[in-house]
């Protein structure tokens, strides 16, 4: 009988064991470590979901102080970091992020120790200084001086803090706490399973999370709730309807992508879209207008009706940052930041049961039997 053929991608292929994320696309469900994202998003910070993420267990009061005051530690930059930054020509803010998150291991006394504890101080290290390079870039690139991390502060509101020079209301920081939740971590996606292949070499924990910042650059992977902002902000805020209505039915008629739907593993809502589009509509209301949120409303009612696709998790993040005041070239590295901390407890993961990553391919080139032409006869 013959081998059914492998669909592209890898799509369906279970590639690893692991005990950090559950995914049901049939029925919308994800949790990490056993614990709904409704439930987390809801009641959890990031600090705790990172524990999570680290321990498979959530921590105590005690344990959350201590990881808080680890991450305080760790926040600020090396100046020579932040020179660095300087230094760099006008380039993307994943490209900048691929090279300092590069750079910090030469500042890492322990970037070399291989011993579980030496890579979760890592770990907590990256995951702490990861904000503090996304929020410092993108103070650089608008001019700004950079700003210190405030040590009281959460992880979410000193990146506020550092990106814009406010204080952020608690609103504000709710909010971002809940994107950093919603973002931590989604099962073998492209970045995850790069740095858990990379980390199968036993290469080094710095190594490992910039293959994975190097997939989440790519289009199909991170930036499309950069995509989605640019086309509400290409119909304008003061769009009628009609003229909403219009464009993405001249987009259907054109086979163009509406950017923030679909999902190669979700067959129903993303449940992360559930609390992006509250955020959303709440930080519009606070704002004093809602404008981009009800014109992302209308999208997504006229594509769930005529294409029967649901936002993912980029299409309300995307009308939620921007009310944050967050340029749109850093909603990736945004992405990152959260990102940082799944990464980190995949690598962990891969660390404590390795085996090399080492899969085949289904050869469909010419059979292995041709015969050597010398160059002057061909």
């Amino acid at each position: 009988m013959q081998a059914e053929k492998p669909k592209g991608g890898l799509e369906d292929v279970v590639a690893t064991s692991s005990a950090i994320c559950y995914l049901d696309g049939e029925r919308g469900v994800l949790a990490y470590c056993g614990y709904d994202i409704h439930d987390l998003a809801q009641s959890a910070t990031f600090e705790e979901v990172c524990y999570l993420l680290w321990h498979r267990r959530l921590p105590t009061r005690s344990e959350l102080g201590d990881l808080q005051s680890q991450f305080s530690a760790a926040r600020a930059l090396p100046e020579a970091i932040v020179r660095m930054m300087r230094s760099l020509p006008p380039v993307d803010g994943m490209d900048a992020l691929r090279t300092i998150t590069s750079a910090l291991a030469h500042y890492d006394a322990e970037a070399d120790e291989s011993s579980p504890q030496a890579q979760y101080r890592k770990a907590v290290r990256l995951t702490a200084q990861t904000g503090t390079v996304v929020a410092t870039w993108g103070r650089l690139r608008a001019g700004g001086g950079p700003i210190a991390p405030d040590p009281v502060l959460s992880q979410a509101a000193n990146f506020l803090y550092m990106l814009t020079g406010e204080r952020p209301n608690a609103t504000a920081i709710r909010a971002f706490d809940v994107a950093l939740i919603l973002h931590a971590d989604h099962e073998l996606n492209a970045s995850t399973f790069a740095a858990r292949v990379a980390a199968a070499t036993l290469t080094d924990i710095y190594s490992a999370v910039v293959a994975g910042i190097a997939a989440l650059k790519g289009p199909l992977h991170g930036g499309a709730n950069a995509e989605v902002m640019k086309m509400l902000l290409e119909f304008g805020q003061d769009a009628s309807p009609e003229r909403v209505d219009a464009a993405i039915r001249g987009m259907f008629a054109r086979k163009e992508k509406i950017p923030g739907f679909g999902h190669r593993v979700y067959r129903t809502e993303d449940p992360r879209a559930t609390h992006l589009r509250q955020m959303s509509q709440e930080l519009g209301k606070r704002a004093g207008n809602t404008a981009w949120y009800d014109m992302s409303q209308r999208i997504e009612a006229l594509v769930k009706a005529e294409k029967k696709l649901n936002p993912n998790v980029d299409f309300y993040s995307a009308s939620t940052y921007y009310t944050l005041g967050i340029p749109i070239d850093l909603y990736t590295p945004i992405f990152a930041v959260s990102r940082m901390s799944g990464w980190t407890a995949h690598i962990l993961e891969q660390y404590s049961n390795n085996r090399l990553i080492r899969p085949r391919a289904e050869y469909i080139g010419p059979a292995p039997d041709l015969k050597w032409v010398p160059v002057s006869q061909r």
